[in-house]
């Protein structure tokens, strides 16, 4: 059986080849979908896209942001050249300005001018790239194994919440079906009160009273409600045990809901009032952490 997993958490991972080091870190959080944010040295464009497909054989839901910083060792590696078309531009200028009676330019001042010098790099050999490359990745991999840990030790913690908030609306729906036991004299006793108090007296009137007690006890029944909320709670476990199953518990949510405020509309007494008020509470601080869960 997999582990519940949460959607927050951090990952980190170092490495070094070829006079190459770098150091790869991933943090989420919350998100409905999976969302992937890559940021990466030049020269290693194709990690990109394997850097999302590698999050999305780990992750269902979560906001990613993926960082990657990789640094050459070796100041001698590069080389030095000096633009002398652009120098002697700026020589020209520097002798016009002189002749204007500024002060003769110095030869660190033109040196430090825009584009006179120009550094670059050694070309790296392809096949010592890629092995770099391939080794870039291998961190990668490594800080998202790292964010998967840490994402299902959040879960961890969440599974003993979501399950004690399941447990509670158990328990509310076994007081509301009971509770509905009595819904049907309730609404008898209620209706004979109110008729005899208008009508006194009346031949035929017991019998006028259970037709209209009946008619509205069968629009104040519940028990088909009670039942979608028996088995949404039997959803609710099985999803739980069987994760990934944050979208579906998003969903769910939204299906408890629904049937507590049926639930509270048709209840004919205050007890009953009071249990769908406090069960749509409970779903309510289960749906909050189920945004946690991925």
């Amino acid at each position: 059986m997999s582990t519940l997993s949460g959607m927050t958490g951090f990952g980190r991972a170092d490495g070094a080849l070829n006079g190459w080091g770098w150091s790869v870190e991933v943090r989420s959080v919350n998100g409905r979908n999976l969302e992937v944010r890559y940021r990466g040295p030049n020269g290693f464009e194709t990690l990109e896209r394997s850097s999302k497909t590698a999050a999305q054989a780990r992750f269902q839901r979560g906001q990613l942001s993926l960082g990657v910083q990789a640094r050459r060792d070796g100041a001698g590696e590069g080389t030095i050249k000096i633009n002398t078309d652009i120098l002697s531009r700026y020589q020209a200028l520097a002798k016009y300005l002189m002749a204007q009676g500024m002060a003769p330019a110095s030869a660190d001042g033109l040196l430090g001018l825009r584009g006179v010098i120009e550094a670059s790099e050694e070309a790296e050999d392809a096949e010592a790239h890629a092995a770099v490359e391939a080794a870039i990745m291998a961190s990668i991999e490594q800080a998202l194994d790292a964010l998967k840990l840490s994402r299902q030790q959040e879960g961890a913690q969440l599974l003993p919440v979501v399950n004690g908030f399941v447990g509670q609306i158990e328990t509310l729906v076994v007081r509301a079906e009971a509770e509905a036991e009595t819904q049907v004299q309730a609404i008898r006793d209620r209706f004979t009160r109110r008729i005899s108090d208008l009508a006194g007296d009346v031949a035929g009137l017991e019998e006028r009273i259970f037709l209209e007690a009946a008619a509205l006890a069968t629009k104040a029944d519940v028990r088909e409600e009670l039942d979608r909320l028996a088995a949404h709670i039997a959803s609710a476990k099985a999803l739980v045990a069987t994760p990934p199953a944050g979208r579906k518990l998003d969903f769910l949510m939204q299906e408890f809901m629904r049937e507590a405020n049926t639930l509270c509309s048709k209840s004919a007494t205050t007890a009953l009032t009071a249990i769908g008020l406090e069960l749509k509470a409970v779903i309510e601080q289960l749906r909050e952490q189920v945004q946690n869960v991925e």
